[in-house]
């Protein structure tokens, strides 16, 4: 343990763990790192490990093998001392219908070992965090919207001003406003405490994450920040180009301009004789100015807009798992991945 005290640039390192349940292993081999003040999205299928591993970095359950320290205390060893120190926001957080939002604070504050004098300002600070303090601090709990009852949940969470925050699927069901809040409200824990987020909506992951952990089949299969994990796994990227010109001959003036780029996909023209086209081209190949350049050149193709498409999160988490799924499972390819994400 007195390694990781001293490792003080991270909140949470997790060596080797596995988690194990008649015989199948939920978990095999799980290292990873996150640093103080780090939002991370976690990320998998449905049953690749993700609620298993936060479930036993909340000290909800128990690890077959391996380790897990917040904060440099084994979560193994003093569960109780962990408990204090992570804030953990199911799923389906199980929030009691009938008491108001700032009672049921109040009685969570108490049960979070608060000290009594300090009960009513920590409440009423998280409450104006989460922005409960205006209109649903005295609404009781059944009354409130998914969105509210979701913001009740974080205040719930970082409530004993934990080092690390766990949410689970904080925006699933929401609409686009309280999706908008609760990234904003994420946003403002950023640097004071760690938090994990696992959700199967990967824009809001990439919007609110300076890194990402993929987990499949029970390893690490990717981790770094969203851009890193493109160079490393997307081999392709697109463009949208609109202009009039047939698809043959489209796919002759590109060839003439540049050997690597292909027509992925056509519409069909529009009642001004335009064709949206999507071209695909290597990595770090800058086409645009050059498209522009050749292409504007014919009048005939009346050049009306081009655009780089930025390959998103979801084709990356498709291209780590698909990976995945081919490779042989061994605890040295999970090891690999681990100790290149614990540099």
């Amino acid at each position: 343990m007195a390694e990781d005290l001293q490792d003080c640039a991270n909140s949470v390192v997790v060596r080797r763990l596995t988690k194990t349940y008649g015989g199948i292993r939920a978990i095999d081999g799980v290292s990873f790192r996150i640093g103080k003040g780090e939002v991370v999205g976690f990320l998998g299928p449905n049953g690749a490990g993700k609620s298993t591993t936060m479930r036993i970095l909340a000290g909800m359950m128990p690890a077959t093998s391996g380790t897990a320290h917040i904060c440099g205390i084994s979560v193994a060893n003093f569960p109780e001392k962990t408990r204090n120190i992570v804030g953990y926001m199911p799923e389906n957080n199980p929030l009691p219908e009938d008491l108001r939002v700032v009672e049921y604070l109040r009685f969570r504050a108490r049960l979070k070992g608060v000290p009594a004098h300090d009960v009513k300002r920590r409440v009423d600070e998280v409450m104006k965090t989460c922005e409960l303090h205006r209109k649903a601090a005295r609404r009781v709990i059944g009354n409130l919207s998914k969105g509210f009852r979701q913001r009740v949940g974080i205040a719930d969470a970082i409530l004993s001003n934990p080092n690390v925050i766990i949410m689970d699927e904080p925006t699933i069901g929401l609409d686009p406003h309280q999706i908008l809040a609760i990234r904003k409200l994420v946003a403002s824990l950023r640097g004071k405490m760690s938090v994990i987020i696992s959700s199967h909506i990967l824009p809001e992951i990439e919007l609110m994450c300076d890194r990402v952990i993929i987990i499949n089949q029970g390893i690490i299969v990717a981790s770094g920040s969203p851009e890193r994990l493109r160079n490393e796994f997307i081999k392709d990227e697109n463009y949208e180009v609109s202009l009039k010109c047939e698809p043959d001959e489209f796919a002759k003036v590109l060839s003439s301009i540049l050997d690597d780029i292909s027509i992925k996909s056509v519409s069909n023209a529009d009642a001004e004789g335009y064709r949206d086209y999507v071209l695909k081209a290597p990595v770090g190949r800058d086409i645009g100015a050059v498209l522009i350049s050749e292409l504007s050149k014919d009048t005939r193709y009346a050049l009306r807009s081009l655009s780089h498409k930025k390959p998103s999160l979801e084709e990356i988490f498709m291209a780590a798992t698909r990976r995945s799924w081919d490779e042989v499972r061994s605890v040295g390819s999970s090891e690999k991945t681990a100790e290149e994400d614990m540099k």
